[in-house]
């Protein structure tokens, strides 16, 4: 198996740490963002998005992270981290769907605007978006707060995939605008999946990341 991916990538970063987890054998190939590898005829014939993380598995081609992270675990038959059970299995893929479409979307613009652009050297940040990314990380991020009042993990008593897709911006937490006092549950929980997945954490390190990207 083969992943496309780019190292900044959080969307990336959440399909390496099932890789990890499981110690797949799966050959990484990193994309070139500045050099527009994602952006070339023959990735885009794998992914026409020109997005990444993009998986070959033989003749077998998936893009999206939290398919891609499904069906790894499937393939190595990890009832672990994607339990079988039909209720726990409905609340991990919940999770994904809501860090997506909600909690992750408007941490990952803010991380995009005021972290990867500056590095890269991709234009002036929109203060804007920023703003509005900033009232909806406002919005959600104390509905993990409370969900994780009494828990260690997203799902059950372990590590499983929705901890790896809700977790994987957690390295840029302190390289944002934005206050996480209000939310040590999720500053706790972040610690958790840190010393699991360590990511860079602060913004020299990230942008050196981004840049080696």
């Amino acid at each position: 198996m083969k992943l496309y991916t780019f190292p900044a990538s959080y969307s990336g970063r959440k399909v390496l740490a099932v890789v990890d987890h499981l110690a797949l054998d799966v050959s990484i190939e990193r994309l070139d963002g500045q050099a527009g590898d994602h952006r070339k005829p023959a990735y885009l014939a794998l992914n026409p998005n020109g997005l990444a993380p993009t998986l070959v598995d033989g003749s077998f081609v998936l893009w999206e992270s939290n398919a891609i992270m499904q069906y790894l675990t499937d393939k190595a038959g990890s009832d672990a981290l994607f339990p079988r059970d039909p209720r726990k299995r409905a609340d991990i893929v919940r999770w994904q769907c809501w860090e997506l479409a909600h909690f992750n979307k408007a941490f990952g613009a803010i991380a995009f605007e005021t972290v990867a652009k500056p590095a890269l050297g991709f234009g002036p940040t929109d203060e804007a978006l920023v703003a509005r990314a900033q009232r909806d990380l406002s919005r959600f991020a104390p509905v993990l707060e409370s969900h994780l009042a009494a828990r260690r993990h997203m799902v059950g008593e372990a590590v499983t995939i929705a901890d790896y897709s809700v977790a994987a911006l957690e390295g840029y937490r302190n390289a944002i605008a934005f206050d996480w006092s209000p939310f040590p549950n999720i500053g706790a929980y972040f610690n958790r999946m840190h010393e699991r997945w360590p990511l860079p954490t602060q913004s020299a390190e990230l942008r050196q990341d981004i840049k080696a990207a």
